[in-house]
């Protein structure tokens, strides 16, 4: 058994993530894992965010299956409705991705 989001693992995200949200967003997921959920809560190798329009700016809210721990993390990047409305972080224990829904299948 691995322990999930190990930020020594590479990361990435996918083209479907990387053609439609900015870096920076895709960055603050990263560091919302690294600085406000790994070692605060027991974390599963799928975790969910999803991106709300707050006043015109991002709000990511994260949750888990089998978990009743959610958490909204609101950003100062401007929101666009091109963007999805969920995204998954997935580790497969050697590297951790950044994926739109319709592309779990391809990685789990």
């Amino acid at each position: 058994m691995f322990e999930s989001f190990d930020r020594s693992r590479s990361r990435y995200a996918s083209l479907g993530v990387v053609s439609s949200l900015p870096g920076e967003l895709i960055d603050s997921i990263w560091l919302i894992i690294d600085l406000n959920l790994k070692g605060v809560i027991p974390l599963t190798n799928m975790l969910a965010f999803d991106v709300f329009n707050n006043n015109g700016r991002v709000t990511l809210r994260f949750s888990q299956e089998f978990s009743d721990v959610e958490m909204a993390v609101d950003l100062a990047y401007a929101y666009s409705t091109s963007f999805p409305e969920r995204v998954f972080a997935f580790d497969d224990g050697t590297r951790e991705t950044i994926l739109l829904p319709t592309e779990i299948s391809e990685h789990s």
